[in-house]
């Protein structure tokens, strides 16, 4: 698998993931619709969707040398 392909599939599944959980749990999907309209909360979701992909690309790399 090219480093594009996985790239891919990685951000397909980080949508469907945020999908899911949106559809369970439907209190987040109200926070994200109030963060979209009032923006003193738009900072929370930021932070919360940087953490995550910090989590999922950047937490287990080795540093270059």
């Amino acid at each position: 698998m090219t480093r594009r392909n996985r790239a891919i599939v990685q951000f397909v599944v980080l949508v469907a993931a945020i999908g899911l959980l949106l559809f369970l749990f439907p209190a987040a999907f109200a926070f994200v619709e109030m963060a979209g309209r009032e923006l003193r909360y738009l900072w929370w979701l930021i932070l919360l969707v940087a953490l995550s992909a910090w989590l999922i690309w950047g937490a287990g790399r080795k540093p270059k040398k």
